[in-house]
């Protein structure tokens, strides 16, 4: 164990941004970042060691520049108002092809039919597994099934660690639900639900 006996366990907590809008929208509200610290140290009876928190962004041309000027306010707090650690990948188009390897074209628009991907999964497994010397318990905001193997190696590197996951019903998979130490509904947790969720207009 990183502690001593009579120390207080450390908790790390890995905040998978893609997943967490997922809740916003599936709840209707936001989440409360700024109290969510607190909130974990008192529920797991330790310390918080660090917060991660993983978000793709829009690159530049991809949306209107208030969007995008926007959302890298909102970064800015995490890291500099809340002292998180944010790892953060701008979003990759993604040309959408048949199975003969076609580009597939918009009727409308004449335009190739693409999606945008953002996948930090890699990057929070790196952290998880680089920092686990220095926590006791891992906190994963996530309901992604691909995280279920680092879970299950983190359960099983050494007997005193733990991880458990938060996340909301239709937002998380049952294999992760099952596969932790223990799994909470964020929406069973109005002390931590911030502003309602509203819809700007297009």
């Amino acid at each position: 164990m990183c502690c001593m006996a009579d120390a207080l366990p450390k908790i790390a907590v890995f905040i998978d941004a893609g997943n967490l809008w997922e809740v916003h929208k599936k709840l209707g509200k936001f989440l409360n970042l700024e109290g969510l610290p607190a909130f974990l140290a008192t529920k797991f009876s330790g310390e918080i060691y660090n917060v991660f928190y993983y978000v793709a962004y829009p690159g530049d041309g991809t949306r209107d520049q208030w969007k995008i000027d926007s959302q890298h306010r909102f970064f800015t707090f995490p890291k500099k108002g809340l002292g998180f650690t944010v790892v953060k990948k701008q979003l990759k188009t993604i040309y959408i092809r048949n199975k003969e390897g076609e580009l597939i074209f918009d009727q409308d628009s004449g335009e190739p039919q693409s999606k945008e991907k953002g996948n930090l999964d890699v990057e929070l497994t790196i952290d998880a597994l680089e920092y686990s010397d220095f926590y006791d318990i891992g906190i994963f905001i996530t309901g992604d099934s691909d995280f279920l193997p680092l879970i299950t190696h983190l359960r099983n590197i050494k007997d005193s660690k733990r991880a458990y996951v938060f996340s909301t019903e239709g937002c998380i998979s049952h294999e992760l639900k099952t596969g932790a130490d223990g799994y909470f509904d964020l929406a069973k947790y109005p002390e931590i639900h911030g502003e309602p969720l509203v819809r700007r207009d297009e």
